[in-house]
């Protein structure tokens, strides 16, 4: 079977990636679960090195041929790219292909909170959005980034690897660079895009200590910096680039991040209660006064899931447990799937059955409806 033909299918029965193996036939994960396509051939050797050859340059090909793997992008006319990886297994060849939906969402259509419009109005600093791979913080990121090109006139730069969302000039001008194509990498394209007036900078990911350190001083500068971190929330988001640092650098960078850093969107993707797709569950971090402290503080950043959960009604925040009681409310999910999603089942079964206790104090504004926004001090 030929790859388009695969790529249809997979696109047809609303799949997020497609995982080709030699032993196998095509694999498509189907609202995050794997399921094998109906094929009486499994896939062979030669058939992946084939779709390989239709997937890559020359330059691209000597480059899988010496370091075993490779990021790129597949277009296929009429239905859509694909973000690729190509690699090699137990002496054979692996792909997987994740689909790029057309076009880019709207907050209101990923059923992000209102609060992103406050996030993608911030004019500098640094905004993180953090999650496992394929909770959708490239979605999210690419949403953000179509907010400002329509609400005012900026300049957007983008390092990517590969360019997955193809991204048009509206109010802003935007250019995108993908690695290994436009750059060698990720810290020399950041580096020069303080020399390209930029407004906008968006990086792909904060793979390395150079990455990280230009981000921050690109956000220092004026600038504002987007970016992603394979962190589950936004405490550990804190701890992990503070610990990318020597020891002797900690407590300056934590210092320099309180300064900086704008907002935290973690997200997990949660099966919808009609089958039809995922929505995302999603905790808010923006760095109040209290947040900055709890920042700077070693000892306290532990306390940021309650500054976040407190903060609901001042600042629009919200925990991942309060995200999925908006979920539930909603009937976007089931409460089985929620409690399973849950930081803290048990509490959040005490939420659902009404029952009142200390540590339920956090809840009482959540309760009351939808968050408003106070001005930080």
């Amino acid at each position: 079977m030929e790859l388009n033909e695969i790529l249809r299918l997979a696109s047809k029965h609303g799949a997020s990636d497609v995982h080709l193996k030699a032993g196998l036939p095509a694999v498509f994960r189907i609202n995050g679960k794997l399921v094998p396509m109906k094929s009486p051939t499994p896939l062979k050797h030669e058939d992946l090195k084939a779709m390989s050859e239709m997937i890559l340059s020359e330059d691209q090909k000597a480059r899988l041929e010496k370091q075993y793997e490779i990021d790129c992008a597949y277009g296929v006319a009429g239905l859509g790219r694909f973000r690729v990886n190509i690699f090699q297994q137990r002496g054979t060849m692996g792909i997987v292909l994740r689909l790029v939906p057309f076009g880019v969402k709207t907050f209101e259509e990923l059923y992000l909170p209102k609060v992103m419009e406050k996030i993608a109005a911030e004019e500098r600093g640094l905004i993180l959005c953090t999650g496992t791979t394929g909770s959708g913080k490239s979605t999210t990121l690419a949403s953000i980034v179509q907010h400002i090109n329509t609400n005012r006139s900026c300049h957007i730069m983008t390092i990517e690897d590969p360019i997955e969302f193809l991204l048009r000039d509206y109010k802003s001008i935007i250019n995108q660079r993908e690695l290994g194509v436009d750059t060698a990498s990720f810290a020399n394209a950041l580096k020069s895009a303080l020399r390209q007036d930029p407004d906008v900078i968006l990086v792909g990911e904060m793979r390395d200590l150079e990455t990280i350190e230009t981000a921050l001083t690109a956000a220092e500068t004026g600038h504002m910096v987007l970016s992603t971190l394979h962190t589950l929330d936004a405490a550990e988001t804190i701890n992990r680039i503070v610990a990318s640092f020597p020891p002797f650098q900690q407590k300056q960078i934590r210092v320099q991040l309180a300064a900086v850093l704008k907002a935290v969107i973690s997200q997990r993707l949660v099966p919808r209660q009609d089958g039809t797709g995922r929505v995302p569950a999603v905790e808010i971090m923006l760095n109040t006064a209290r947040v900055r402290e709890y920042i700077e503080d070693k000892d306290k950043t532990r306390k940021i899931r309650e500054a976040i959960q407190q903060g609901f009604v001042s600042y629009g925040m919200q925990t991942f447990d309060q995200s999925l009681m908006g979920l539930l409310k909603e009937e976007l999910i089931t409460l089985d799937e929620a409690l399973r999603q849950a930081s803290n089942p048990d509490d959040f079964m005490l939420r659902i059955r009404g029952v009142s206790a200390t540590s339920d104090l956090t809840w009482d504004d959540f309760d009351k409806g939808d968050g408003g926004e106070k001005k930080d001090n």
